[in-house]
């Protein structure tokens, strides 16, 4: 490289020095200040908090009320006021509990009973039993349960001011657990007989009887649970009305009211347990007045197909001991009917089989006679003397309410 081109090498070398040296001063930093730290306080944060939440909501309310107002639907006020709050307001009853029981504390009566009994000895001692019954008509007849009255000797009734009245006995059934009764009194207090058509389950029910036997007139509240509740009392299937009224025994035979205070069903049973409660049940208005005005006008109820013959359920061997037999089962204690006295049918059979349905209570044997009709016959197998024997017994309409099938 001659001189020349050295010097030029030179100069360039430093002209790419100058462009790649930076000869600036480095920025100078400038200190922080200090912030001092805001604080909010308790009550601020607070009152903060309730504005958001009230603003939300309102916020949430009215969108809610537009969107329904657009899609379609109602804002449903849900506020209850608890001012004289009670059952008869929750049901919207027409009359108040008050107002039902004045209108019936008079139609409603205490029943006393006394009955002669035997024991495994065969000695006879007596036996008192109580229950309530409902006036029917203000020339003295009342209804109450046949359980109530059955195999009495004497019957007495308590109307509500106290006056106590001996009583008859005019027609009961066992089927439907009825019976009519009657002093010899008149001027009474009927009750008024409703409908099932006017109840709803909710309803209000207001139950007066004479509970343990003692507390005549006493008024029990509740509502109507079931309307159609089938349940088997007595060896009888049985659909009855149920309700959540306090029912006791004692109260058989007394009244069940609606809300109109007319009368809806004769009471007639407790729940089965003991330790059960709220559930009680009644007869049917609708079944209680048909039957009745039948055994008032004819002494039995019209039109029902009957083999003739009262029966006992021996179920148990105490109760088969009783009477001499050691075969548990359905027993015919009495023959009433004609056509089965000519079939040959006797006091004291064992009924085994009717058709080719085997009898093992009273209820599967009225269950089988009630689905045939009158002028139908019916093969009973019956056991007499150790010997199984067959016996046709043509049906008739049942002349004799008491116990006959």
């Amino acid at each position: 490289m001659d001189d020349w081109d050295k010097f030029q090498y030179e100069e360039k070398r430093e002209e790419n020095r100058a462009m790649y040296t930076d000869t600036a001063e480095a920025p100078k930093r400038t200190p922080k200040e200090k912030k001092t730290p805001t604080y909010v306080t308790k009550k601020a944060f607070v009152v903060t908090l309730i504005i958001c939440m009230v603003v939300s909501a309102a916020v949430g309310a009215g969108t809610y009320a537009l969107a329904m107002s657009h899609f379609g639907g109602s804002v449903i006020d849900k506020t209850i006021t608890t001012t004289n709050y009670n059952l008869a307001k929750a049901t919207g009853s027409e009359l108040s509990v008050q107002e039902i029981i004045a209108k019936n504390e008079n139609s409603v009566v205490a029943i006393s009973t006394e009955s002669i009994a035997t024991d495994t000895w065969l000695r006879q001692y007596v036996t008192k039993g109580a229950g309530s019954g409902v006036i029917y008509s203000e020339d003295g007849y009342i209804i109450t349960n046949n359980h109530v009255i059955e195999d009495a000797n004497t019957i007495q009734v308590t109307l509500h001011d106290g006056t106590t009245c001996d009583a008859s006995l005019v027609a009961s059934d066992e089927q439907t657990d009825l019976a009519v009764i009657k002093i010899d009194k008149t001027g009474l207090t009927p009750v008024t007989i409703g409908t099932m058509d006017s109840l709803s389950v909710g309803d209000l029910a207001v139950a007066i009887g004479n509970p343990l036997g003692t507390l005549s007139g006493t008024a029990t509240e509740g509502i109507i649970s079931a309307l159609e509740r089938e349940i088997t009392l007595d060896g009888k299937t049985m659909t009855l009305i149920q309700t959540s009224a306090s029912i006791n025994p004692g109260n058989s035979g007394g009244g069940l009211f609606d809300q109109y205070g007319n009368l809806i069903g004769i009471v007639v049973a407790k729940s089965s347990g003991s330790d059960v409660e709220g559930l009680g049940f009644a007869i049917p208005c609708d079944k209680v007045g048909t039957v009745v005005k039948s055994l008032i006008e004819n002494g039995y109820v019209e039109g029902r197909p009957a083999a003739g013959i009262t029966i006992v359920d021996l179920t148990s061997p105490q109760l088969a001991m009783q009477y001499g037999v050691s075969i548990t089962g359905v027993y015919i204690k009495e023959v009433t009917g004609e056509n089965a006295k000519k079939a040959g049918l006797k006091s004291g059979d064992l009924i085994y089989y009717i058709d080719d349905v085997k009898v093992t209570d009273s209820s599967v044997l009225l269950k089988e006679i009630q689905s045939h009709e009158i002028g139908d016959t019916v093969e009973f197998t019956i056991v007499r003397d150790n010997e199984m024997k067959k016996v046709n017994v043509k049906l008739q309409a049942a002349q004799q309410a008491s116990g006959s099938k």
